[in-house]
Protein backbone atom coordinates (compact mmCIF):
# COMPACT_ATOMS: atom_id res chain seq x y z
CA UNK A 1 0.00 0.00 0.00
CA UNK A 2 1.24 3.34 -0.58
CA UNK A 3 1.24 5.48 2.55
CA UNK A 4 -0.53 9.65 2.35
CA UNK A 5 2.11 12.16 3.94
CA UNK A 6 2.18 12.85 7.39
CA UNK A 7 1.14 16.58 6.80
CA UNK A 8 -2.61 14.85 5.81
CA UNK A 9 -2.87 13.71 9.49
CA UNK A 10 -3.11 17.22 10.58
CA UNK A 11 -5.80 18.10 8.66
CA UNK A 12 -9.69 16.87 7.95
CA UNK A 13 -11.35 17.25 4.98
CA UNK A 14 -13.18 20.76 4.83
CA UNK A 15 -16.57 20.82 6.38
CA UNK A 16 -18.30 22.01 3.20
CA UNK A 17 -16.53 19.29 1.15
CA UNK A 18 -18.27 16.43 3.44
CA UNK A 19 -21.37 18.63 4.26
CA UNK A 20 -22.57 19.48 0.87
CA UNK A 21 -21.79 15.82 -0.10
CA UNK A 22 -24.32 14.81 2.22
CA UNK A 23 -26.53 17.58 0.81
CA UNK A 24 -26.46 16.88 -2.78
CA UNK A 25 -27.28 13.32 -1.25
CA UNK A 26 -30.18 14.21 0.25
CA UNK A 27 -31.36 16.14 -3.22
CA UNK A 28 -30.79 13.00 -5.10
CA UNK A 29 -33.09 11.36 -3.21
CA UNK A 30 -36.11 13.89 -4.02
CA UNK A 31 -35.63 16.12 -0.36
CA UNK A 32 -36.84 20.05 -1.45
CA UNK A 33 -33.24 21.06 0.08
CA UNK A 34 -33.14 24.53 0.54
CA UNK A 35 -29.19 25.62 0.94
CA UNK A 36 -28.67 28.56 3.14
CA UNK A 37 -25.20 27.33 4.33
CA UNK A 38 -22.24 28.48 1.38
CA UNK A 39 -21.94 32.18 0.31
CA UNK A 40 -21.52 31.52 -3.24
CA UNK A 41 -23.00 33.90 -5.12
CA UNK A 42 -25.93 33.00 -7.30
CA UNK A 43 -26.15 36.40 -9.02
CA UNK A 44 -24.42 36.75 -12.66
CA UNK A 45 -21.87 38.87 -13.29
CA UNK A 46 -21.92 42.57 -15.23
CA UNK A 47 -22.52 42.10 -18.86
CA UNK A 48 -19.54 44.26 -19.29
CA UNK A 49 -17.53 41.29 -17.90
CA UNK A 50 -18.95 38.66 -20.13
CA UNK A 51 -18.42 40.87 -23.03
CA UNK A 52 -14.95 41.25 -21.96
CA UNK A 53 -14.63 37.89 -21.78
CA UNK A 54 -16.15 37.25 -25.13
CA UNK A 55 -14.21 39.77 -27.24
CA UNK A 56 -10.55 38.59 -25.84
CA UNK A 57 -11.16 35.21 -27.52
CA UNK A 58 -9.94 36.33 -30.49
CA UNK A 59 -6.92 37.91 -29.43
CA UNK A 60 -3.54 36.74 -30.79
CA UNK A 61 -2.19 35.82 -27.68
CA UNK A 62 -5.70 34.72 -25.48
CA UNK A 63 -4.36 31.15 -25.62
CA UNK A 64 -0.92 31.24 -25.01
CA UNK A 65 0.72 30.66 -21.29
CA UNK A 66 0.29 34.18 -19.52
CA UNK A 67 2.57 36.03 -17.05
CA UNK A 68 3.23 34.58 -13.58
CA UNK A 69 2.12 38.25 -12.36
CA UNK A 70 -0.75 38.45 -14.86
CA UNK A 71 -1.15 41.14 -17.03
CA UNK A 72 -0.43 44.35 -16.63
CA UNK A 73 -3.41 46.25 -17.02
CA UNK A 74 -5.04 43.82 -14.78
CA UNK A 75 -2.58 44.86 -11.65
CA UNK A 76 -3.20 48.53 -13.27
CA UNK A 77 -6.87 48.14 -12.87
CA UNK A 78 -6.34 46.57 -9.47
CA UNK A 79 -4.69 49.80 -8.26
CA UNK A 80 -7.04 52.20 -9.75
CA UNK A 81 -9.64 50.16 -7.87
CA UNK A 82 -7.71 50.03 -4.90
CA UNK A 83 -6.80 54.16 -4.94
CA UNK A 84 -10.41 54.82 -5.55
CA UNK A 85 -12.23 52.91 -3.63
CA UNK A 86 -9.99 52.59 -0.59
CA UNK A 87 -7.34 55.55 -1.40
CA UNK A 88 -4.51 53.27 -0.95
CA UNK A 89 -1.85 53.87 -3.41
CA UNK A 90 -0.25 50.95 -4.89
CA UNK A 91 2.73 50.63 -7.59
CA UNK A 92 1.69 47.95 -10.05
CA UNK A 93 4.63 46.99 -11.03
CA UNK A 94 5.57 45.37 -8.06
CA UNK A 95 3.27 45.58 -5.19
CA UNK A 96 0.60 43.80 -6.70
CA UNK A 97 0.29 40.11 -7.31
CA UNK A 98 -3.00 38.81 -9.20
CA UNK A 99 -4.55 35.19 -7.68
CA UNK A 100 -5.96 32.26 -8.87
CA UNK A 101 -8.72 33.34 -5.93
CA UNK A 102 -7.40 34.49 -2.68
CA UNK A 103 -7.96 30.69 -0.85
CA UNK A 104 -4.82 30.04 -2.99
CA UNK A 105 -3.14 33.22 -1.98
CA UNK A 106 -3.14 31.72 2.15
CA UNK A 107 -1.55 28.88 0.97
CA UNK A 108 0.86 30.88 -1.20
CA UNK A 109 1.71 33.53 2.37
CA UNK A 110 1.66 30.74 4.02
CA UNK A 111 4.59 28.70 2.19
CA UNK A 112 6.51 31.63 1.62
CA UNK A 113 6.77 32.94 4.93
CA UNK A 114 6.48 29.71 7.86
CA UNK A 115 9.36 27.57 8.88
CA UNK A 116 8.04 24.27 10.48
CA UNK A 117 7.77 24.93 14.03
CA UNK A 118 6.89 28.85 13.33
CA UNK A 119 3.31 29.96 15.40
CA UNK A 120 0.64 31.30 13.77
CA UNK A 121 -2.21 33.79 15.38
CA UNK A 122 -5.38 33.15 14.17
CA UNK A 123 -9.21 34.23 14.89
CA UNK A 124 -11.35 31.87 16.77
CA UNK A 125 -14.26 32.02 15.15
CA UNK A 126 -12.49 32.75 11.76
CA UNK A 127 -11.88 31.05 8.28
CA UNK A 128 -11.11 27.62 9.07
CA UNK A 129 -8.54 27.48 5.97
CA UNK A 130 -6.34 29.28 8.03
CA UNK A 131 -5.80 26.48 10.22
CA UNK A 132 -5.50 23.67 7.72
CA UNK A 133 -2.69 25.52 5.40
CA UNK A 134 -1.13 26.20 8.53
CA UNK A 135 -0.96 22.73 9.54
CA UNK A 136 -0.10 21.70 6.29
CA UNK A 137 3.38 23.85 5.63
CA UNK A 138 4.45 22.19 9.50
CA UNK A 139 3.07 25.66 11.50
CA UNK A 140 1.52 25.77 14.92
CA UNK A 141 -1.81 27.49 14.86
CA UNK A 142 -2.14 29.50 18.12
CA UNK A 143 -5.88 31.00 17.84
CA UNK A 144 -6.93 33.89 19.40
CA UNK A 145 -10.37 34.48 20.99
CA UNK A 146 -13.13 36.82 19.39
CA UNK A 147 -16.51 37.94 21.18
CA UNK A 148 -19.54 39.56 20.47
CA UNK A 149 -18.97 41.65 24.09
CA UNK A 150 -15.67 42.61 22.08
CA UNK A 151 -16.99 43.67 18.99
CA UNK A 152 -15.23 40.41 17.55
CA UNK A 153 -11.84 42.44 17.72
CA UNK A 154 -8.95 41.28 19.28
CA UNK A 155 -8.16 42.17 22.78
CA UNK A 156 -4.65 42.71 22.10
CA UNK A 157 -3.77 43.94 25.32
CA UNK A 158 -3.94 40.45 26.74
CA UNK A 159 -2.27 39.07 23.78
CA UNK A 160 0.47 41.09 24.16
CA UNK A 161 1.13 39.27 27.55
CA UNK A 162 1.23 35.97 25.78
CA UNK A 163 4.53 34.48 24.72
CA UNK A 164 4.61 35.26 21.00
CA UNK A 165 8.60 34.56 20.22
CA UNK A 166 7.35 32.40 17.99
CA UNK A 167 4.82 33.93 16.21
CA UNK A 168 5.02 34.82 12.41
CA UNK A 169 2.10 35.55 11.04
CA UNK A 170 -1.04 36.91 12.28
CA UNK A 171 -4.54 36.36 10.23
CA UNK A 172 -7.57 38.90 10.60
CA UNK A 173 -10.46 39.75 8.56
CA UNK A 174 -12.21 43.30 8.46
CA UNK A 175 -15.37 42.97 7.76
CA UNK A 176 -14.86 39.93 9.28
CA UNK A 177 -16.16 36.19 8.25
CA UNK A 178 -18.47 34.66 9.40
CA UNK A 179 -19.61 37.66 12.16
CA UNK A 180 -19.80 40.30 9.42
CA UNK A 181 -18.37 43.05 12.06
CA UNK A 182 -16.40 45.68 11.27
CA UNK A 183 -13.28 47.18 12.01
CA UNK A 184 -12.64 51.19 12.59
CA UNK A 185 -9.66 52.83 11.69
CA UNK A 186 -8.69 53.12 14.96
CA UNK A 187 -8.77 49.46 15.70
CA UNK A 188 -6.99 48.98 12.37
CA UNK A 189 -3.81 51.00 13.29
CA UNK A 190 -3.57 49.53 16.73
CA UNK A 191 -3.73 46.11 14.91
CA UNK A 192 -0.52 47.89 12.60
CA UNK A 193 1.00 48.66 16.06
CA UNK A 194 0.58 45.27 17.38
CA UNK A 195 2.47 43.80 14.72
CA UNK A 196 5.32 46.21 14.29
CA UNK A 197 5.80 45.54 18.01
CA UNK A 198 6.18 41.97 17.98
CA UNK A 199 7.75 41.44 14.52
CA UNK A 200 4.74 40.08 12.89
CA UNK A 201 3.80 39.63 9.13
CA UNK A 202 -0.21 41.15 9.77
CA UNK A 203 -2.20 39.30 6.80
CA UNK A 204 -5.77 40.99 6.35
CA UNK A 205 -8.49 39.09 4.42
CA UNK A 206 -10.81 41.65 3.05
CA UNK A 207 -13.57 40.08 0.53
CA UNK A 208 -16.67 41.57 2.06
CA UNK A 209 -16.38 45.52 2.24
CA UNK A 210 -18.28 45.78 -1.21
CA UNK A 211 -21.32 43.66 0.37
CA UNK A 212 -23.72 45.67 2.56
CA UNK A 213 -20.86 47.67 3.63
CA UNK A 214 -21.29 51.73 3.71
CA UNK A 215 -17.42 52.20 4.50
CA UNK A 216 -15.33 49.96 2.44
CA UNK A 217 -11.70 50.11 4.46
CA UNK A 218 -8.93 48.17 3.91
CA UNK A 219 -5.58 48.17 6.23
CA UNK A 220 -3.26 49.15 3.72
CA UNK A 221 -5.02 52.84 4.16
CA UNK A 222 -2.88 52.91 7.45
CA UNK A 223 0.17 55.22 7.45
CA UNK A 224 3.13 52.17 7.28
CA UNK A 225 1.39 49.77 7.08
CA UNK A 226 3.07 48.03 4.14
CA UNK A 227 6.08 46.87 6.10
CA UNK A 228 4.14 44.28 8.33
CA UNK A 229 0.99 44.16 6.44
CA UNK A 230 -0.26 41.96 3.25
CA UNK A 231 -3.79 42.52 2.09
CA UNK A 232 -5.92 39.65 0.12
CA UNK A 233 -9.06 40.62 -1.91
CA UNK A 234 -11.06 39.17 -4.35
CA UNK A 235 -13.99 39.29 -6.92
CA UNK A 236 -15.73 36.93 -6.14
CA UNK A 237 -18.16 38.47 -3.66
CA UNK A 238 -18.14 41.58 -5.12
CA UNK A 239 -18.68 40.99 -9.00
CA UNK A 240 -20.19 37.72 -8.52
CA UNK A 241 -16.86 35.50 -9.60
CA UNK A 242 -16.74 33.56 -7.60
CA UNK A 243 -16.24 30.70 -10.14
CA UNK A 244 -13.82 32.64 -11.79
CA UNK A 245 -11.57 32.23 -9.57
CA UNK A 246 -9.74 35.94 -9.54
CA UNK A 247 -8.08 37.23 -6.24
CA UNK A 248 -4.94 39.25 -5.38
CA UNK A 249 -2.51 40.07 -2.74
CA UNK A 250 -0.82 43.79 -2.07
CA UNK A 251 1.96 44.57 0.33
CA UNK A 252 5.14 45.73 0.13
CA UNK A 253 7.28 44.51 -3.39
CA UNK A 254 10.16 42.35 -1.01
CA UNK A 255 6.59 40.63 0.64
CA UNK A 256 5.28 39.85 -2.87
CA UNK A 257 8.63 38.94 -4.40
CA UNK A 258 8.42 36.53 -1.68
CA UNK A 259 4.65 34.95 -2.45
CA UNK A 260 5.93 35.37 -6.88
CA UNK A 261 8.45 33.00 -5.86
CA UNK A 262 6.09 30.05 -4.48
CA UNK A 263 3.34 30.96 -7.08
CA UNK A 264 5.60 30.76 -10.37
CA UNK A 265 6.39 27.44 -9.27
CA UNK A 266 2.52 26.66 -8.90
CA UNK A 267 0.81 27.94 -11.67
CA UNK A 268 1.29 28.77 -15.23
CA UNK A 269 -0.43 32.14 -15.19
CA UNK A 270 -4.36 32.62 -15.20
CA UNK A 271 -6.35 32.19 -18.57
CA UNK A 272 -5.74 35.88 -20.74
CA UNK A 273 -10.12 35.90 -20.72
CA UNK A 274 -10.33 35.70 -17.17
CA UNK A 275 -8.15 38.43 -16.28
CA UNK A 276 -9.49 40.35 -19.05
CA UNK A 277 -12.97 39.99 -17.66
CA UNK A 278 -11.46 40.88 -14.07
CA UNK A 279 -10.19 44.13 -15.56
CA UNK A 280 -14.18 45.07 -16.44
CA UNK A 281 -15.27 44.16 -13.50
CA UNK A 282 -12.28 46.47 -11.61
CA UNK A 283 -13.67 49.49 -13.48
CA UNK A 284 -17.42 48.98 -12.73
CA UNK A 285 -19.17 51.95 -11.96
CA UNK A 286 -21.14 53.00 -9.11
CA UNK A 287 -24.78 51.73 -10.59
CA UNK A 288 -22.71 48.21 -10.12
CA UNK A 289 -22.37 48.39 -6.59
CA UNK A 290 -25.30 50.12 -5.20
CA UNK A 291 -27.65 47.09 -7.33
CA UNK A 292 -25.90 44.59 -5.19
CA UNK A 293 -26.76 46.04 -2.48
CA UNK A 294 -30.68 46.40 -3.20
CA UNK A 295 -30.79 43.01 -3.67
CA UNK A 296 -28.76 41.42 -0.87
CA UNK A 297 -30.46 44.17 1.26
CA UNK A 298 -34.26 42.61 -0.05
CA UNK A 299 -32.29 39.09 0.98
CA UNK A 300 -30.99 40.38 4.07
CA UNK A 301 -34.38 41.50 5.91
CA UNK A 302 -36.18 38.81 5.03
CA UNK A 303 -33.83 36.49 5.98
CA UNK A 304 -34.38 38.63 9.49
CA UNK A 305 -37.66 37.15 9.32
CA UNK A 306 -36.51 33.55 9.31
CA UNK A 307 -33.89 33.99 11.77
CA UNK A 308 -36.99 35.56 14.22
CA UNK A 309 -38.82 32.34 13.34
CA UNK A 310 -35.99 30.48 15.58
CA UNK A 311 -35.53 33.27 18.44
CA UNK A 312 -32.61 34.21 17.14
CA UNK A 313 -30.48 37.17 18.14
CA UNK A 314 -28.13 39.46 15.30
CA UNK A 315 -26.76 42.40 14.67
CA UNK A 316 -28.32 44.25 12.20
CA UNK A 317 -24.98 46.68 11.74
CA UNK A 318 -22.93 43.50 10.62
CA UNK A 319 -21.71 43.56 6.64
CA UNK A 320 -21.14 41.35 4.23
CA UNK A 321 -23.26 38.37 2.46
CA UNK A 322 -24.37 36.54 5.77
CA UNK A 323 -26.40 36.86 8.52
CA UNK A 324 -24.65 35.35 12.16
CA UNK A 325 -27.50 34.91 14.25
CA UNK A 326 -27.33 33.26 18.37
CA UNK A 327 -29.17 30.87 19.08
CA UNK A 328 -31.80 30.70 21.92
CA UNK A 329 -30.53 29.84 25.30
CA UNK A 330 -30.75 26.19 26.08
CA UNK A 331 -29.70 24.70 22.66
CA UNK A 332 -26.58 22.85 23.18
CA UNK A 333 -24.91 22.04 19.88
CA UNK A 334 -25.07 24.16 16.94
CA UNK A 335 -24.44 21.36 14.64
CA UNK A 336 -27.72 19.33 16.01
CA UNK A 337 -29.34 22.14 15.58
CA UNK A 338 -28.55 22.59 12.03
CA UNK A 339 -29.16 18.59 11.05
CA UNK A 340 -32.36 19.27 13.07
CA UNK A 341 -33.53 21.93 10.68
CA UNK A 342 -31.86 20.06 7.55
CA UNK A 343 -33.85 16.67 8.30
CA UNK A 344 -36.87 18.40 9.56
CA UNK A 345 -37.35 21.10 6.88
CA UNK A 346 -34.87 20.20 4.57
CA UNK A 347 -32.87 23.69 5.07
CA UNK A 348 -28.80 24.00 5.58
CA UNK A 349 -27.58 26.54 7.60
CA UNK A 350 -24.39 26.55 8.72
CA UNK A 351 -23.47 25.65 12.26
CA UNK A 352 -20.85 28.37 14.30
CA UNK A 353 -18.82 25.50 15.23
CA UNK A 354 -17.30 25.01 11.59
CA UNK A 355 -15.36 28.58 12.42
CA UNK A 356 -13.93 27.62 15.88
CA UNK A 357 -15.01 26.69 19.50
CA UNK A 358 -16.19 30.23 20.08
CA UNK A 359 -18.82 29.87 17.05
CA UNK A 360 -20.38 27.26 19.51
CA UNK A 361 -24.25 28.61 20.08
CA UNK A 362 -24.12 30.61 16.88
CA UNK A 363 -25.39 29.73 13.19
CA UNK A 364 -25.00 31.68 9.91
CA UNK A 365 -27.35 32.11 7.10
CA UNK A 366 -25.82 32.59 3.68
CA UNK A 367 -27.58 36.01 1.49
CA UNK A 368 -26.86 33.45 -1.79
CA UNK A 369 -30.17 32.38 -2.03
CA UNK A 370 -33.61 34.12 -3.83
CA UNK A 371 -35.94 35.68 -2.40
CA UNK A 372 -38.41 33.31 -3.20
CA UNK A 373 -36.30 30.58 -1.69
CA UNK A 374 -35.67 32.65 1.95
CA UNK A 375 -40.27 32.70 1.72
CA UNK A 376 -40.19 29.53 1.42
CA UNK A 377 -38.09 28.61 4.20
CA UNK A 378 -39.97 30.83 5.98
CA UNK A 379 -43.08 29.40 5.42
CA UNK A 380 -41.64 25.84 6.66
CA UNK A 381 -41.68 27.14 10.05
Amino acid sequence: MITTADRLKTVEEYYFSKKLREVRGLIADGKPIINMGIGSPDLAPSKEVITAVTNSLEDANAHQYQSYQGLPELREAIADFYNAKFKVALNPVNEILPLMGSKEGIMHICMAFLNPGDQVLIPNPGYPTYTSVTKLVGAEAKQYNLSAKNGWFPDLKTLAKEDLSKVKLMWVGYPHMPTGATASKEQLKELVQFAKEHSILLVNDNPYSFVLGTNPTSILSIKGSKEVVLELNSLSKTFNMAGWRVGMVMGSAENINAILKVKSNMDSGMFYGIQKGAIAALQSGDEWFSGLDQVYTSRRNLMYQLADKLNCEYDKSAVGMFVWAKLPLGIVSSEDFVNEVLYDKDIFIAPGTIFGSNGEGYIRFSLCVTEEKIKEAIARF
